[in-house]
């Protein structure tokens, strides 16, 4: 959504030999508003985007937290050469119930926090968190 700000005039002082010179002008202020939605969004395709912290070498695959910085997430792999990634995209595609093709690393192949992109097509941002929020109960 485009929203235009409120267009604000202001005066600027410059100055020309020593002597200052006033100009007039406006500024129009827009940029997009979106509400963001914690750790799940949506890229300008259509994908969904959810923003994960990974806690690699745990005993079990868990959701151990939801909140606005993102999911929680530990994985049952050490984190050598790519098998929590790996893992990662297993457990996601397991909890959601879809194909781990729908599933990518989008960004953070070698940091804790990663955002994964799920397929348009696969699913749908409440039903993700809904699925999310019944695995954190577990």
């Amino acid at each position: 959504m485009k929203k235009v700000l409120n267009v604000k005039y202001y005066t600027t002082l410059s100055f020309v030999n020593n002597m200052p010179k006033i100009k007039n002008s406006k500024q129009v202020l827009s940029k997009d508003v979106t509400k963001p939605r914690g750790p799940f969004n949506e890229d300008k395709h259509g994908n969904i985007l959810i923003k994960i912290h990974a806690k690699p070498g745990s005993k079990v695959d868990a959701i151990t937290d939801i909140s606005e910085e993102g999911v929680g997430v530990q994985i049952n792999a050490p984190p050598v050469e790519g098998e929590a990634n790996i893992q990662l995209v297993k457990y996601i595609s397991q909890i959601l119930g879809i194909r781990k093709s729908d599933v990518s690393l989008e960004r953070g192949s070698k940091s804790r926090d990663k955002v994964l992109q799920i397929s348009k097509d696969a699913s749908s941002i409440e039903q993700i968190r809904i699925k999310f929020n019944e695995e954190l109960i577990r």
